[in-house]
C-alpha cells in the first residue's frame, strides 16, 4: 500500500485469486546419438542440447542419414547367428549357395532413422544432443556424456538413446543403467525408454537369449524410472528402390553373383554395366575424367591439346566430377534393377536390414501423441505403430505372459501384430513390474507431472512468511490444480474429495520446530487412474423362464 502523506484519492488493487499451478509439459523427449553434423549457422552444437520441432529442423542442424553400408556374407551353416537371406550361384554353372545381407561392422548409426520414425508416430518438439559425427567410433562414455549434458535443461521429460544398440551388449546395458540413474537419481523428473539389445532375435534363441540377458544384466536400481519394449520392428522407412550397389561394401562379390545368374546372351549385353557397378569410388572418379578426355579429344579442339589440357581436365573433374559420377551411378543402378532379378532380391534384403529398427524412438512418438490427445494419465498402449509392417518376432498370448508378469519384476512391454488391427503396443508397465505403486508407465509419468508442476508453482512462496495465510494460499493453489486434472480424467474418484487431499499447516504437516527452522511442509494424496490391464467377463447360465 502506498504511503498516504498528501490529501487525495488513492487506488489500491488487491488480488482476488490465488496463484495458479501451471501444468508442465510431459511430451518432450531428448535424443542422444551420432549425427552427420552439429551446427547452427556456424555455431557448434556438439554435445549441446538443442530444441527442434520437426524432421526438417533436424536435417538443417544435424544433417541426414549415415549411408547404409552392408556386407554380402556366405552362410556356411556353422554360425547360428547368420541365416540365409537369398540363394545364388558363386560362379557360372555352379550350384546355388546361401548368402546373407548384414550391416557392415562399425558402420551403422540409428539416430537419423529413429528421428524419422519418431515424427511418423506423433512426435513433436524434442531435444537432440549430438555426441559426434559418423566418423567417430561409438563410445558408451561419450553417449553418457550426452545424457549428462541434459542436466542443465529443465524441459525434457524423456530420455532416448537409439544408438545404444550399435554398441556391444555390455556397453549398451551400461549406457541404459546410466540413463535410469540420470532419470531417477540425478533429475527425478524424467523417464527412460529402453531397447532390448538384439531385440530382433527370438527370446528362446539358445545362443543369445536377449530377454533373459537383458533382465539379468540391467540390475535392480531405478527400475521405476524406465520401460523397455520388445521386439524390434520392421518398418517401411527406406524403400527397396533407395538401395543401390553403392550401399554394398563388397561390390566385386556382388558383381560376380550377378554375372553368374545371367544367361550368356544377357551377360554379353549387360556385363559392362555389372563391371561398372563393381568399380571402386576411385575407379568411378577416374572414369569421369576419362569421359571428359574422350569427349574433348573427339572434338579436336586445339585448346585441350596444349600444355594446359591436364589443368582443364582437373578443373572440370573438381567442379563436375561428382555430379557425373552420381548420374552414371543412377543410370547403372536403374539398369541393374530392371534387368536382373537377383539384384532386386538382394536390394530387398538390404532394405529389410536397414528398416529393422529398435522401437524406443517410435514409442517416444506414441507417448507424445497420447499425451497430447488424451493426457499423460492415459496408458500409452493399445495404440498402433505407424510405418511398421510387422514386429521382428511374432509373440503369442502365452509367450507374452512371462514378459508382462515375472518373478524378477522386470516387466517388458510387448509389441504384437493382431489380424485386422495392425501392429499394436500391448503393454504399459515400467521395469518395476512388481511394485503396486510404480507398476504402470502412466502412473509414474503422471506423478512426475504433478510433482514438477506443484514444485515450480510453490517457488513463488519461497521466503514468504511461514504463517497460516501462506499455508492457505499454497493449499488452495494445489487444490485448484488437482481439481482441473480430476475434471479431465487424470485422477480417480466420483468427487474431488475422493480423488485427492491436500494438507498444510501447524499440527497437520509441521511442528513448531519446523517453523523455527523455516520449513513449510505440504502433503498431497492423489488417486491416480490405473489402466484396466486385465478385463474379466464372467458368463453364467440361468434357469429358463417361461
Amino acid at each position: 500500500m502506498a504511503t498516504m502523506k498528501t490529501p487525495g484519492v488513492y487506488i489500491v488493487e488487491k488480488n482476488a485469486f490465488p496463484n495458479s499451478v501451471v501444468e508442465v509439459a510431459t511430451a518432450v523427449p531428448a535424443f542422444v546419438g551420432y549425427t552427420e553434423k552439429a551446427s547452427n549457422n556456424g555455431a557448434p552444437l556438439l554435445k549441446k542440447p538443442f530444441r527442434i520441432a520437426s524432421l526438417a529442423e533436424f536435417e538443417r542442424y544435424f544433417g541426414r542419414e549415415n549411408a547404409p553400408l552392408l556386407d554380402i556374407l556366405p552362410v556356411d551353416g556353422k554360425d547360428s547367428d547368420i541365416t540365409a537371406d537369398f540363394f545364388a550361384s558363386p560362379t557360372a554353372g555352379a550350384a546355388q549357395a546361401p548368402y546373407a545381407v548384414r550391416h557392415a561392422k562399425g558402420n551403422r548409426r540409428v539416430l537419423y532413422w529413429a528421428m524419422r520414425h519418431f515424427f511418423q508416430n506423433g512426435g513433436g518438439p524434442c531435444y537432440v544432443v549430438s555426441v559426434g559425427d559418423y566418423k567417430a567410433a561409438p563410445d558408451p562414455d561419450v553417449l553418457i556424456g550426452g545424457v549428462a549434458a541434459l542436466a542443465a535443461e529443465l524441459e525434457p521429460t524423456m530420455v532416448v538413446i537409439p544408438d545404444a544398440v550399435v554398441l556391444t551388449e555390455p556397453q549398451c546395458i551400461y549406457v541404459q543403467q546410466q540413463m535410469l540413474s540420470h532419470c531417477g537419481e540425478v533429475m527425478k523428473n524424467r523417464f527412460a525408454i529402453l531397447d532390448v539389445y538384439d531385440g530382433w532375435r527370438e527370446r528362446q534363441d539358445p545362443k543369445f537369449q536377449p530377454i533373459d540377458k537383458f533382465r539379468s544384466d540391467l540390475g535392480v536400481n531405478n527400475l521405476m524410472w524406465g520401460a523397455a519394449y520388445y521386439p524390434w520392428v520392421r518398418t517401411g522407412i527406406l524403400q527397396d528402390r533407395e538401395i543401390s550397389f553403392d550401399n554394398f561394401s563388397n561390390r566385386k562379390l556382388l558383381g560376380g553373383l550377378l554375372k553368374a545368374s545371367l544367361d550368356p546372351a544377357v551377360l554379353a549385353k549387360f556385363g559392362g554395366v555389372i563391371d561398372a557397378a563393381a568399380q571402386s569410388d576411385d575407379e568411378w572418379k577416374a572414369a569421369a575424367r576419362k569421359d571428359w578426355d574422350d569427349q574433348n579429344t573427339a572434338k579436336g579442339d586445339a585448346a585441350v591439346k596444349g600444355a594446359d589440357a591436364k589443368k582443364q581436365g582437373d578443373d572440370w573433374a573438381a567442379a563436375n566430377g561428382d555430379a557425373w559420377v552420381a548420374q552414371q551411378k543412377g543410370q547403372t543402378n536403374a539398369t541393374l534393377a530392371s534387368v536382373i532379378d537377383l539384384y532386386g532380391a538382394i536390394a530387398k534384403q538390404a532394405a529389410i536390414q536397414v528398416n529393422l529398427m529398435p522401437p524406443s524412438a517410435a514409442m517416444a512418438g506414441v507417448y507424445c501423441m497420447v499425451d497430447n490427445t488424451r493426457g499423460v494419465w492415459k496408458a500409452p498402449a493399445n495404440v498402433s505403430l505407424n510405418n511398421v509392417t510387422a514386429p521382428a518376432v511374432a509373440i503369442s498370448h502365452d509367450q507374452q505372459e512371462d514378459l508382462n508378469v515375472t518373478p524378477t519384476g522386470k516387466s517388458i512391454n510387448a509389441i504384437r501384430a493382431f489380424i485386422g488391427e495392425g501392429v499394436l503396443v500391448w503393454g504399459a508397465r515400467t521395469l518395476d513390474g512388481n511394485s503396486l505403486d510404480w507398476r504402470y508407465v502412466n502412473v509414474r509419468r503422471t506423478m512426475i507431472m504433478l510433482e514438477e508442476s506443484s514444485r515450480l508453482a510453490a517457488k513463488a512462496m519461497v521466503f514468504e512468511p511461514n504463517v497460516a495465510g501462506t499455508w492457505l494460499t499454497i493449499k488452495s493453489m494445489i487444490q485448484n490444480f488437482l481439481t482441473s486434472v480430476w475434471k479431465r480424467g487424470g485422477l480417480a474418484g466420483a468427487v474431488p474429495e475422493d480423488a485427492f487431499s491436500v494438507f498444510c499447516g501447524l499440527g497437520e504437516t509441521m511442528t513448531s520446530e519446523d517453523i523455527l527452522e523455516g520449513i513449510l511442509r505440504v502433503t498431497v494424496l492423489v488417486a491416480v487412474t490405473r489402466p484396466a490391464e486385465f478385463i474379466e467377463i464372467t458368463f453364467q447360465q440361468q434357469m429358463q423362464k417361461s
